[in-house]
Parts: C-alpha cells; sequence; structure tokens
C-alpha cells in the first residue's frame, strides 16, 4: 500500500512541531504522533486556576537571532519576562546571576574595582592557572565566598557528583558581570509566549495530524509504513533496542503545589536553593512568567513546584545528557548508525544526545528541513 503521508514525526515536542510547520508550508502531508496524551513534550504549559504551570520545569525563551524570534512571535506574542533568577543560601538572599547586586551582598563592595580586587585576592589563595574542573573553574571566575556558597552545594545537588569530578566547561555557561544588572541570559530577544507554550505548539501543528497516546515502539512497523519518511525525537539509544547500553541522564522531578488565597509566595518565578541541606534544587511559582504588577494580586491563589535532581534509572524521563567521555564514546557509536538510516531523521535533544536551549532547537529544525 502507498503510504498514507509524506512524513511521520514521532514526538510533539519543540523540533517535532516547529519540522511539522515548516514541512506543510512546503505542502507535505505531516502526522505527528506522542507517547504522552499531550503535545508539546517538555516544554507543555498547563493551565490550572488561571495560571499557565510549566508542568515539566520552567522554559524562559531567549535568543539573539531575530528570524528565529520572528518565527515565533508570528504564532502567539512573547511577553516582556526577564529571568531574573534569586538564590536563597541558608535564608540569605543573593542576586543572580552573578553581577554588582550579588557581590554587594556577599561582601559589601560598591564598585566593579573593589568587587574585582576582592575575586582576585581570594583567586590568589589557590594558585590555579589551568582549571581542570568545576570547583577550580569556579574559583578562578568568581572567588571561593561566591563558589561555596551559591555553587558548590546547588550543583553538586543538580548532578550528583562533587563539583572536584564535574568538568570545567559546565560553569562557562553562567554569566559573570561588573554591572548592577540581574538579567540571567545576554541575548537581545527573551520572554514567555502569552498563554503558554502550549499554545505556540497548537499553532505549529495546526493542519496536520496528530495521535497522542501512542508509543511508537509498540507499534513501530505500522507507523512506519504510514509515511514515506520518519522524523524521530525520543531517545536514540531506544530507537536502536540499547544494542550498546543506554546512556545516562539526569532527570528532574516535581513538587507541584496550589497556595490557596495565597497570591504571592515568594516573589519571583524561581528561587534557588544553594545550600547543600535543602534536598531541592529551587522553587518555581509559575504565575510570575506571565503576571506583572497588579495582575498579580488580581489572580488570588498561586502554584508552586520543588524541583528535585536525581540520578536517571531506565523507566525515569530523560532530562540532560551527561556528556562525559563514556557517554560521547556510546553516542557516537549510535550516531553512526543513525547516519546510515536513509528513511529516518534524528533531531532534537534525545535523539542527538545534546543539551539544548529552545532557539538552538529550532534553528536545528530550520538547518535540518532546509537539508530535506
Amino acid at each position: 500500500m502507498k503510504p498514507k503521508y509524506d512524513f511521520l514525526i514521532v514526538g510533539t515536542g519543540l523540533f517535532g512541531a516547529v519540522s511539522a510547520y515548516l514541512l506543510r508550508q512546503k505542502g507535505y502531508s505531516i502526522c505527528l504522533i506522542d507517547k504522552r496524551e499531550h503535545i508539546g513534550g517538555n516544554i507543555y504549559t498547563e493551565k490550572v486556576r488561571g495560571i499557565n504551570v510549566h508542568k515539566y520545569g520552567a522554559h524562559i525563551f531567549h535568543t539573539s537571532n531575530k528570524q528565529v524570534w520572528q518565527f515565533v512571535n508570528s504564532f502567539v506574542e512573547f511577553n516582556r519576562y526577564t529571568n531574573s533568577p534569586v538564590a536563597n543560601y541558608k535564608g540569605k538572599l543573593y542576586n543572580l546571576p552573578f553581577n554588582m547586586n550579588t557581590f554587594y551582598q556577599m561582601w559589601g563592595v560598591k564598585t566593579p574595582a573593589e568587587a574585582m580586587a576582592k575575586i582576585e585576592e581570594q583567586k590568589k589563595e589557590y594558585h590555579i592557572d589551568h582549571p581542570q574542573n568545576l570547583e577550580e573553574q569556579a574559583i578562578s571566575l568568581i572567588g571561593k565566598d561566591i563558589y561555596e556558597a551559591l555553587i558548590k552545594g546547588y550543583t553538586q545537588k543538580q548532578w550528583g557528583r562533587k563539583c572536584t569530578e564535574l568538568p570545567a566547561f559546565i560553569i562557562k555557561r553562567l554569566p559573570v558581570r561588573f554591572t548592577f544588572d540581574n538579567n540571567y541570559f545576554n541575548d537581545k530577544y527573551q520572554g514567555i509566549p502569552e498563554g503558554g507554550y502550549t499554545a505556540l505548539i497548537e499553532k505549529m501543528i495546526e493542519g496536520c495530524e496528530v495521535r497522542l497516546g501512542v508509543d511508537y515502539f509498540d507499534q513501530k512497523e505500522a507507523l512506519d509504513a504510514l509515511a514515506e519518511r520518519i522524523i524521530y525525537t525520543g531517545e536514540i539509544d531506544r530507537y536502536f533496542n540499547y544494542q550498546y547500553g543506554h546512556l545516562q541522564y539526569r532527570t528532574v522531578s516535581f513538587e507541584t503545589e496550589l497556595l490557596e488565597g495565597v497570591d504571592n509566595y515568594q516573589g519571583n518565578a524561581v528561587v534557588n536553593y544553594t545550600d547543600a541541606e535543602t534536598p531541592y534544587t529551587r522553587i518555581i511559582e509559575h504565575k510570575h512568567f506571565e503576571m506583572f504588577g497588579s495582575a498579580i494580586a488580581e489572580c488570588p491563589d498561586t502554584i508552586i513546584s520543588r524541583e528535585y535532581s536525581k540520578e536517571w534509572q531506565p523507566g525515569d524521563e530523560p532530562y540532560y545528557p551527561v556528556n562525559d567521555d563514556k557517554n560521547s564514546a556510546l553516542y557516537a557509536q549510535y550516531k553512526a548508525l543513525a547516519d546510515s538510516q536513509t528513511k529516518v531523521i534524528f533531531g532534537g535533544r534525545l535523539a542527538e544526545y545534546k543539551y539544548y536551549d529552545m532557539h538552538k532547537v529550532i534553528e536545528r529544525a530550520f538547518e535540518v528541513v532546509e537539508q530535506l
């Protein structure tokens, strides 16, 4: 029988949805499937009491790519949310990312010169010329005090490993600024889609057939026969039946709570708990992603999520790839298999075993569809 669709897309997350939209614009017929009962993958948002809850953790869109920014805003308008997390270390609050507010809160310094001198003073104690791990890299960037209070405990909870066992490059993603600027990202554009990310995905996949609650591997042969080509966005090792073994991930779980009659729990969307003793890494208060000023009090309730990080086990939801030497070598074996496929295209965070910011997922989907 002739295939019914040009493309079957496995997964309705951002990579799958962007690919579906771009291909449909070129006249192709699309069927999307997802093992979950909802669209959107990990950026899915669910409306509860008028609040769009980020079901799988906080997602803040940011980019300096004007084409990508215009693309997402062509579906839904993005608001002016600016990511300015706060760190709670044993009850004391600090601004993030590391900036003059943080340095003043930590040391009482008021000028960039004073802050730089303090950091240099602490760095000299350790004589670190070539950082070999995350701890050494962090101390060489911002000194011992900030490392001990705001990085060490949080990072070890997040990764389940001592900072001396983690690669130095992880910490290089964190901005360090000698200005009073609490904006976490350096990108030109930033915001949250009004109405949540689910509204964005719905617009992208309009006109496509969508089947939810369908596990691709339960009926792979029949589903493959539906389409000329497959775009697969799931775990690459699962596609090949783990023939070389399991890739490793860190996973997270959430303890979400509705607080009735509380209109403002913590005054910020994200508060990181950086001490080692607090079991969760952060608390997210979802209403602050889309409600500002008087709108916060007009919504009488709030919803918070405590986020816990743990080692991934088979059956858990995979979140963060562990890109160490062992897993990178294992992924290279799976990628060689993927590259040999003629009918299947592998794309996205899980299929490429790569940590992707959302705008990079979109850029990658642009690239893959253009190649097709």
